[in-house]
């Protein structure tokens, strides 16, 4: 029954006639047409083309609408989309079947010589991505007129016009992303110029080559047509070759109050940004900045220096001087009979290895507790307590090296014997009068080290290995020393700033070949300054000793030295002669014989570097404004004062008059410790005594810690502005040296080293690495602060 219902059906359908089917779907064609038109009209005008879900879409007004529907037939409409592009025959259908809004292709300028290309080569839409919702058309809303572009005249050959060259970008099905009439890096790294038409892979090797011709010549055009656009009217937007340019933050605000809710920038690689011609970089770098910086990093690596430390291989071992341990040179002396093989012979290579620590290395006892005792791992020698012990120098006791404080001509401690000095010769007055004094042939330097209880500062000095550590000993107690010997050369230290010299079974022999090294004292010496001279020629009976009395009490006599008191300690067994040097010339003119000479007057008492001794002597100045004239002042009102012969006539180190620039340095100091070093550098100073400053200029970093538990050797490198003669002055000590070269002392010797300008100094004339050698080489701690 109901197939033959069916059948029927379709027997009358078959029977009418043709030209009533034919009217009728035609009537169904035209009206879907209209409908689908009619549609099209009304949402065009409020609503954007179909874009990535995550891009901002620019919006088309109605009359952008208006202008690009014409009046003609419904397939004309259908056909023609804009009256500025070519038809678009199979995309349209393509696009309605697709549901995508026709204006997705108003960015991309199709021309009547592309309608005949094969069926095949379709258009890549510019986003893949579906279509974002969207907003409800708003009829009421006056859209926004777009400035009307001043269209850019084109170059047209006889065979083909150039088409219009706008940027739009391509997905292929692999992945890769090309730039329509831009440059755009493929896959392999090869630049791909593409035009309109050029939008899959189907197109011919000759398509795109003429593709390419096209657009090159348009980029020409553009070019010089932005270059006569005075008015601004027409921008020539730039593509980078090898990015796409994110929007920037001045986007047209009703643009972007139109953007539909729903709409997101994209993420990552996915996104294309539209181009501006003007942007801000903001807090983002630019490539070619990026770039810039990668080159020059390259270049300068080129140049870097790679050291490659490794631990020095000494027979010194842990205690390892490369000035003073240098047995090459050692051995290639001619003599040793002036101590000779005791003072500097440095490798002419410096050396870059690095010192290796004792075996059970422990952190410095603090001080003054350190004074006592040390770790007997620190310093694992003990040929002193067997030498010396009997003299209570050092002693074992468990851990530590004990030090009872004694000595060799006072072994019943320090203190009484300083302060016997004192009563002998009160004008001596430790710690206002005396001040800064020079301790020869130290020992462990427990004169020095009590001496801190008085007010005083004390170098002192002793060759290495004449007792055995006797010089690390002190360093390691926390007490000032260093390396040295009177041998053939000159001390490294000006003259005429010790207020003391003082002389304590120090094994030199002052009075031999016309006395140049008691000599090398008085240049030393400041004027009226005192020697005080404790040995076995003094209150002992034997013809060696007397002898040796004889030839230095002539000796000393005819250098117009003043023997104030020779004077016996009866609780230590031993005796003292104390001598003053004069404060003026006039004993000197009475001499009947010139013998010691006085020295030429273009023999400069302060040059002390590398310089051999003299067997002269040097002239007391005159003049009330030259340095050792006048005694300065007491301590501690000298660290303060401007020297008297600082003269303001004379420009001082930082291009100041001397006085000013001494008090400059001074209050700048002061204010940097006080505010910086103290509180604000994390410096433990609990763990701080030994504090070396490298670069020393009037000794203000020194002065300024005057209220620290530490001691400060300022180092005044010799090709640096002689200034060091100020640093004793105030009551402050020195000395000079050569950064290129190993310091006189022992690794782990300082606990805090101070470089303000030093090493950008040292690396305009030498490599940089040997500072830093001698920094971890000094350090015995794990502090070093290294200024500006």
């Amino acid at each position: 029954m109901a197939q033959g219902k069916y059948a029927r059906i379709d027997n009358n359908r078959r029977q009418q006639p043709p030209s009533n089917n034919y009217c009728s779907t035609v009537t169904i064609v035209v009206f879907v047409a209209l409908c689908l038109v009619g549609v099209w009209m009304m949402t065009s005008s409020s609503i954007v083309p179909g874009q990535n879900v995550d891009m901002p879409i620019p919006k088309t007004g109605k009359n952008d609408v208006k202008d690009q529907v014409t009046d003609s037939s419904i397939n004309s409409t259908a056909k023609k989309v804009d009256n500025n592009q070519g038809g678009l025959s199979e995309d349209v259908k393509k696009a309605s079947e697709d549901t995508r809004n026709p204006h997705e292709f108003d960015n991309v300028d199709v021309h009547k010589d592309q309608k005949e290309k094969k069926p095949e080569e379709t258009y890549q839409h510019k986003y893949d991505k579906k279509p974002s919702k969207m907003p409800e058309p708003k009829l009421d809303e006056k859209p926004e007129e777009k400035p009307k572009e001043k269209p850019i005249e084109k170059t047209t050959t006889s065979s083909e016009a150039q088409p219009e060259n706008k940027d739009v970008t391509v997905r292929h099905a692999d992945g890769q992303v090309n730039q329509v009439g831009g440059e755009t890096k493929s896959n392999d790294g090869q630049a791909n110029i593409v035009g309109q038409g050029d939008l899959n892979e189907n197109t011919s090797e000759e398509d795109k080559s003429s593709l390419y011709q096209n657009k090159r010549k348009h980029d020409l055009a553009d070019s010089i047509k932005a270059s006569n656009d005075k008015t601004g009217e027409s921008e020539v937007e730039k593509v980078n070759e090898s990015q796409v340019v994110e929007k920037g933050a001045k986007k047209d605000k009703n643009e972007v109050s139109n953007q539909s809710p729903g709409e997101q920038f994209p993420s990552g690689a996915q996104a294309e940004l539209t181009n501006e011609t003007s942007t801000e970089n903001g807090s983002w770098s630019t490539q070619a900045m990026e770039s810039k910086n990668e080159k020059d990093t390259q270049e300068s690596d080129k140049e870097l220096v790679v050291y490659n430390w490794k631990s020095c291989n000494s027979t010194a071992g842990p205690d390892f001087i490369p000035c003073l341990d240098n047995w090459r040179a050692i051995k290639n002396l001619r003599s040793t009979m002036h101590y000779e093989h005791r003072e500097r012979h440095c490798p002419e290579e410096p050396p870059t290895c690095l010192v290796p620590l004792p075996e059970g290395y422990r952190r410095p006892i603090k001080w003054p507790n350190s004074r006592k005792k040390i770790w007997y791992s620190n310093v694992p020698h003990t040929e002193l307590v067997e030498y010396k012990g009997h003299q209570n120098w050092v002693k074992v006791a468990g851990r530590y090296l004990v030090f009872p404080g004694g000595g060799t001509q006072f072994k019943h401690g320090a203190l009484h014997y300083i302060d016997f000095i004192n009563e002998n010769v009160p004008d001596i007055a430790w710690g206002k009068h005396s001040r800064v004094i020079l301790d020869v042939g130290c020992g462990v330097a427990s004169f020095g080290g009590f001496l801190f209880d008085r007010d005083v500062l004390a170098m002192s000095l002793a060759p290495k290995d004449e007792h055995e550590a006797q010089v690390q000993f002190a360093l390691e107690r926390g007490i000032p020393a260093i390396s040295a010997v009177m041998g053939t050369l000159r001390l490294p230290f000006p003259g005429k700033v010790f207020d003391v010299v003082h002389c304590a079974r120090c094994r030199v022999p002052w009075h031999i070949e016309g006395g140049k090294l008691l000599l090398e004292l008085n240049r030393l010496l400041r004027p009226g300054g005192y020697f005080v001279w404790s040995a076995t020629p003094v209150y002992q009976k034997k013809p060696e000793d007397k002898e040796i009395w004889k030839a230095m009490s002539k000796l000393l006599e005819t250098m117009c030295w003043e023997l104030v008191t020779r004077v016996r300690d009866r609780l230590n067994g031993v005796g003292l002669a104390i001598y003053k040097k004069p404060m003026n010339n006039s004993c000197y003119e009475k001499r009947s014989v010139q013998d010691p000479p006085m020295c030429e007057a273009s023999d400069d008492a302060n040059a002390a570097w590398n310089v051999p001794l003299q067997t002269c002597m040097h002239k007391v100045p005159i003049d009330s404004l030259q340095r050792g004239s006048r005694w300065p002042e007491q301590w501690p009102a000298r660290l303060d004062k401007t020297p008297y012969w600082m003269l303001g006539s004379e420009m001082g180190v930082y291009g100041k008059p001397q006085p000013e620039d001494f008090v400059a340095d001074y209050e700048h100091w002061k204010r940097v410790v006080s505010k910086s070093y103290i509180n604000g550098m994390g410096i433990n100073w609990a763990t701080v005594r030994n504090v070396m400053d490298m670069r020393a200029i009037y000794g203000g970093f020194a002065a300024a810690l005057k209220d620290m538990n530490v001691w400060v050797m300022n180092v005044v490198p010799i090709d640096s502005p002689d200034v060091l003669p100020a640093i004793y002055e105030r009551g402050l000590f020195g000395i000079y040296h050569d950064w290129c070269q190993s310091f006189s002392t022992y690794p782990r010797s300082y606990d805090l080293m101070h470089a303000d300008h030093l090493f950008s100094m040292i690396k305009q004339k030498y490599d940089l690495f040997l500072p830093s050698f001698i920094l971890l080489t000094l350090t015995r701690a794990s502090c070093l602060f290294h200024s500006i």
